[in-house]
C-alpha cells in the first residue's frame, strides 16, 4: 500500500509542477504579445500558477510556522 501512496504523491506533485509551469508560460507569452495586466491569459495563467504551486506546497507538508 505504501508504494501506491508514494506514486499518488509523486504524480500529484508532478501535476502541480506542470500546472505551475503552464501558468507561468501563459503569463509570459501573453505579456510578450502585448497583453496588459488584466488580459485573459495573464489572469488564467496566474490562477494556474497559484493553484499548481499550492498543490505542490500542500503535498510537501504545507504547514506554516507553528
Amino acid at each position: 500500500m505504501a508504494d501506491v501512496q508514494r506514486a499518488y504523491l509523486a504524480s500529484t506533485r508532478m501535476l502541480g509542477a506542470l500546472l505551475t509551469a503552464v501558468g507561468v508560460a501563459m503569463v509570459v507569452t501573453t505579456l510578450a504579445r502585448g497583453g496588459g495586466p488584466l488580459a485573459l491569459g495573464v489572469i488564467v495563467g496566474a490562477l494556474l500558477a497559484v493553484l499548481g504551486a499550492g498543490r505542490v506546497w500542500l503535498t510537501a507538508g504545507g504547514r506554516g510556522p507553528s
